[in-house]
């Protein structure tokens, strides 16, 4: 008898363990299941099954069986289970069958596949933008005239550039210098923003000069604008939530376009990146930077604690550097506003 209460006694403490670790994993209101629907992201889904989204791995099962992973599309029902004690996702399609996910979800060639986060909104920064090292872009082919010496071109037209053109390279995006990112606390110069004015492909070459047929342009292209081969960024990249394996502490640099104040599904970039071990799909808690007070008996200046304002994800890393989307926005958020684990 002694030894069945003890067990009981122990199954209990253990069910509630368990329901203690479910409960701050799982949203008090979580579904049981849930049919994919056209428009959703891995992100919203994660968001209505988990307090804290980015530990969906935590109940995504990988099934080493499937040679790659699944893709997951509107009409697809995921339902909670629990295996050995612990919450899982499994996916019921039509095709039959209960399939245990993969944590990488891929946006593919399937256009109806569901992405991790929306990628309209970071488009543009996965194909064309991104961070230059020092002295990149000034070694890099520049225009010196339009078509029939014309000092602006766009859309359609074609223009002449000069410089050394990678061996093979057919494709280019024509590119601004930006501003400069520097390491607030250390000084350390991390990259150029090269700002992506259109782009083309050379039709022609002789003697370092190359004329290049420019297939689209965001605004007018100038003298002196940089070529830099396209580099083949797919959106079809793996984006997940995941925490960084390491510890981060970064800030904000910049937010793009300009703006003082950053948004839900606004763009920043951080002045951490691969060397610091950010990869794809990290999410980064983003906290304000503590107002700066005097001390009304020392006097002296006193910054206090930075306060919770949202949560973004890694989309695109550079090696000094990161992209990241703001998912989550609880107070408007600005520059300088620091970075870290979630």
């Amino acid at each position: 008898m002694k030894k069945l209460l003890l067990g009981l006694v122990a199954g209990s403490l253990l069910a509630t363990q368990l329901l203690a670790a479910d409960a701050g994993l799982l949203r008090t209101d979580h579904p049981d299941e849930y049919v994919v629907q056209r428009g959703d992201t891995l992100w919203d889904i994660s968001g209505r099954f988990l307090n804290e989204p980015w530990k969906w791995p935590e109940i995504w099962q990988a099934n080493p069986q499937i040679a790659n992973p699944h893709l997951i599309y509107p009409g697809d029902r995921l339902t909670l289970v629990y295996i050995d004690g612990q919450p899982r996702i499994v996916l019921n399609r039509a095709s039959g069958g209960v399939v245990k996910l993969s944590p990488e979800i891929r946006s593919s060639a399937r256009d109806d596949a569901i992405p991790a986060i929306p990628l309209e909104d970071i488009n543009a920064f996965l194909t064309r933008s991104r961070i230059v090292g020092s002295g990149e872009l000034e070694a890099a082919p520049y225009v010196i005239a339009g078509a029939n010496g014309h000092v602006v071109t766009g859309a359609g037209d074609q223009l002449h550039a000069r410089g050394s053109f990678p061996a093979g390279e057919r494709n280019f995006g024509v590119f601004r210098s930006g501003q400069i990112f520097v390491d607030p606390a250390t000084g350390e110069i991390l990259g150029k923003e090269a700002i992506e004015i259109g782009g083309g492909r050379l039709i022609a070459q002789e003697d370092g000069l190359g004329t290049l047929s420019v297939e689209r342009s965001n605004e007018e292209i100038r003298i002196e604008d940089r070529l830099l081969p396209v580099v083949e960024q797919k959106i079809t990249a793996t984006f997940y939530p995941s925490a960084p394996e390491g510890a981060v502490d970064g800030v904000i640099l910049a937010i793009e376009g300009g703006v003082s104040n950053v948004g839900r599904l606004d763009v920043v970039a951080l002045n951490r990146g691969a060397r610091e071990g950010l990869k794809e799909g990290n999410v980064l808690a983003i906290k304000k930077a503590g107002e700066v007070v005097r001390d009304p008996v020392t006097k002296d200046l006193v910054r206090l604690p930075a306060a919770p304002a949202g949560v973004l994800m890694v989309f695109r890393v550079f090696e000094k550097m990161s992209y990241g989307l703001v998912l989550n926005a609880q107070q408007p958020i600005k520059v300088m506003d620091t970075v870290t684990n979630p």
